[in-house]
């Protein structure tokens, strides 16, 4: 699968464990993948745990932002060129030491990856909504400088809330559930009326089934019940130059599945 160099493609995967993916399908999209740059969530790994091919694919640079609670969160950056800056974190340690973020700059463009909280506590008891809420909040905070200078920036992850129902197969039965409550869509809704853009719903409006998050339980990813959890954002600056966004039901070695987006090559010279 060739890169098409009119555009510059962008994926997120929520990988959920690098080393647990890895044999499971991981290397095998990572060989076909067109994307110039990749966000993965969930990596669980310090760098030195991970094998060799995968933790400096060849012709890839790579950065990783581990947790510091082993085999939990953690983010990581694989780009097919050089960035030109890279920030880690919020400068907050309650959300950094989770390691949830990372904004890297190509070019004029800002590519963010994260992995923004889950609500659940322990036993599913909702105790994580309010950092997960402040999470939203304080990202958002930090890109706004980027925004009021007119910079292009695309946000992309596991943002674990579905922002309408159209996005999971039973918004009904999931309404008090972590991932479609009120107040985390109203934390989503914030950065849409902000002036950001859902990528993949900008170019399909009306597209129904199209999700990213299957429950384990056996049968679940076959019948397609699922949400659309992963997604990507784009700022004013960037919108203009949206050419394609999609998600990727078929690729397997995760509970998520990849979502990507296309950018034409020239937001990069603004």
């Amino acid at each position: 699968m060739g890169v098409n160099t009119a555009t510059f493609s962008i994926a997120s995967w929520n990988i959920n464990g690098m080393r647990a993916s890895a044999d499971k399908g991981l290397r095998q999209w990572l060989a076909q993948t067109p994307a110039q740059v990749v966000c993965l969530q969930e990596v669980r790994a310090l760098p030195e745990q991970i094998p060799q091919d995968l933790r400096q694919p060849s012709d890839w640079h790579t950065a990783y932002a581990p947790a510091q609670r082993l085999g939990y969160s953690g983010v990581a950056l694989w780009a097919r060129r050089p960035w030109q800056e890279l920030r880690t974190g919020l400068g907050e340690p309650r959300f950094d030491e989770e390691g949830r973020v990372q904004l890297a700059r190509f070019g004029q463009l800002w590519v963010v990856g994260g992995y923004f909280p889950n609500g659940n506590g322990k036993d599913r008891d909702l105790s994580r909504i309010p950092y997960k809420l402040e999470f939203y909040e304080a990202l958002r905070r930090q890109l706004q400088p980027l925004i009021d200078a007119g910079a292009p920036v695309v946000v992309l992850g596991d943002w674990n809330t579905a922002p309408y129902p159209i996005d999971l197969a039973r918004p009904k039965e999931n309404e008090k559930t972590s991932g479609f409550r009120p107040e985390e869509r109203e934390a989503l809704q914030l950065w849409l009326r902000a002036g950001w853009t859902d990528a993949f719903r900008q170019l399909h409006p009306e597209a129904s089934g199209a999700y990213s998050w299957w429950s384990q339980r056996p049968g679940v990813r076959a019948k397609n019940i699922g949400w659309r959890i992963d997604l990507a954002l784009v700022s004013p600056a960037a919108l203009p130059w949206l050419v394609g966004a999609a998600v990727h039901p078929e690729v397997l070695g995760s509970d998520h599945c990849p979502i990507s987006i296309e950018l034409d090559q020239r937001v990069l010279q603004l």
